[in-house]
């Protein structure tokens, strides 16, 4: 779809607290709340069946020239 975007020349400038704000900051409480605060049931829902270890992988193999890496690609494919 068409669309049309703007920007202002300030989008990138930084906005600095003042000292006397952040004065005021460290003067206000912090409330610490849990999330039943909230209402929130934060109880697992998922549960662990198995785990078990990736199947090691196989060895490579080196080749002498292109032709035979191209007739072993050729084989490969047809499995």
């Amino acid at each position: 779809l068409p669309a049309i975007i703007t920007a202002d020349l300030r989008l990138n400038e930084p906005r600095y607290a003042s000292l006397p704000n952040i004065m005021k900051a460290k003067k206000k409480p912090l409330d610490e709340k849990t999330a039943a605060d909230y209402g929130v049931d934060v109880t697992p829902r998922l549960e662990v069946v198995k785990t078990s270890e990736p199947a090691e992988r196989a060895a490579g193999i080196k080749v002498g020239s292109v032709d035979e890496l191209v007739a072993k690609l050729k084989d490969a494919g047809a499995l």
